[in-house]
């Protein structure tokens, strides 16, 4: 099978790895002109399933469980040290609150904090441990994905937009976009917030982000901060370098990091330990997270590609089993002959504009919601037209 994947963020590099390792023919498409620029650049890289269900669906924490597995397997790096969580003495009923909503974790004393993460010792007098997750470096994690897929022969062009030309207005089909043909390849779409236009229910969530570096402070794993207005979480990250975030803002405005987030961000860095206000800030930045309502992936066919979209802050965590069902449906679309396109077989609407004018594009718009499928010919075929039997009545009449 031969594929074409458009993205090269989280999603889209563990789609391109996951068809290659099941054997497709991978070429992977980039608009930016070197990998990073986009949201899971920014991402905290965190491995966190239980962690996640405090707020996430039960979903998410199943299909997240197997993804430290997945990322330790390809890329070098990964943290299996568990994620620590803690709130200061005048939030500590935040923690209750986590534990209620959470599995897969053991209550911590003072004592066993200052075990775990000995530079927090005295700080916090309760706590969660979650012993089964873990952390990885993003960038890092991103370029070996890179690596691999050279090693599997993926062409890899960045600097190339993906993007299926945009829909006329009022008729919801992209103008000029062809309809897949037999022998060209599946077309897996997986270019985040980007893709906004093909996909009306995706809407951005604006993340920001804090890294800095201070020698002051040595952490071995995520610790997580609860408070009630804004939560953090800190990832340590190689040189004494800190991650600090992240803001989520219902918006798709990027820009730069605001002033209110960065004071939020920063003094609750401080909160966890003082010698944070003493870092050196090596970067502040800020991205769109592309969402559906449910904050869940969704993986959907519609303008003849598979688009895999929607991660919200679970990118790391759920692509990869997000990577396995998208390249499943793939070659089990590709099996029919070179691939196929639904159509309706029901009630079959007549082929004409508002102007009585036969219009193909409406018409197919209209017609593709049922659940039979057409095989269509390749432009080196020389079968008759699939669709001509669907207006025969028609011309007889």
């Amino acid at each position: 099978m031969r594929a074409t994947v458009v993205g090269a963020g989280v999603a889209g590099l563990t789609t391109a790895l996951t068809l290659a390792e099941r054997g497709a023919t991978v070429s992977l498409v980039e608009r930016s002109r070197e990998l990073g620029g986009n949201a899971s650049w920014l991402a905290g890289g965190m491995l966190a399933p239980f962690c996640e269900g405090e707020s996430a669906a039960p979903r998410v924490v199943e299909l997240g469980r197997g993804a430290i597995n997945w990322w330790d397997a390809r890329v070098p790096g990964v943290v299996r040290a568990g994620t620590l969580v803690v709130a200061p003495p005048r939030d500590v009923g935040e923690i209750e609150r986590f534990a209620q909503r959470t599995s897969g974790h053991e209550r911590v004393d003072e004592a066993r904090i200052a075990a775990l993460e000995p530079d927090l010792a005295g700080r916090f007098r309760k706590g969660l441990f979650f012993a089964d997750e873990g952390h990885l470096d993003p960038r890092a994690a991103m370029r070996a994905l890179a690596d691999a897929l050279r090693r599997h022969g993926v062409d890899m062009r960045f600097g190339v937009d993906g993007a299926p030309p945009l829909p006329l207005a009022g008729e919801g089909w992209a103008s000029g976009h062809l309809l897949p043909q037999a022998g060209e390849g599946m077309v897996l779409d997986c270019r985040g917030f980007a893709a906004r236009p093909h996909l009306p229910q995706l809407r951005g969530v604006r993340g920001e982000m804090i890294r800095v570096r201070t020698r002051e402070v040595s952490l071995t794993r995520t610790v997580r901060l609860l408070h009630p207005r804004f939560p953090l979480y800190v990832v340590p990250r190689a040189n004494s370098e800190f991650m600090v975030g992240a803001t989520m803002i219902e918006s798709a405005e990027k820009g730069a990091v605001s002033v209110r987030s960065a004071i939020e961000l920063l003094s609750a860095a401080y909160a966890l330990h003082p010698a944070f206000g003493e870092a050196e800030i090596l970067e502040m930045s800020a991205e769109v997270r592309p969402a559906y309502p449910g904050n869940e992936p969704r993986i959907e066919e519609r303008e003849g590609r598979i688009f895999v979209n929607g991660f919200y802050r679970h990118g790391f965590l759920l692509a990869p089993a997000f990577a396995e069902r998208a390249a499943a449906l793939a070659f089990e679309r590709a099996g029919e002959a070179g691939g196929s396109v639904p159509i309706a077989t029901n009630e079959v609407k007549p082929m004409s504009s508002s102007d009585g004018e036969p219009h193909l594009g409406k018409w197919l718009v209209e017609n593709l919601a049922g659940l039979g499928e057409i095989e269509l010919p390749s432009r080196a075929d020389d079968r008759p037209d699939p669709f001509a039997a669907l207006f025969e009545d028609d011309e007889e009449a």
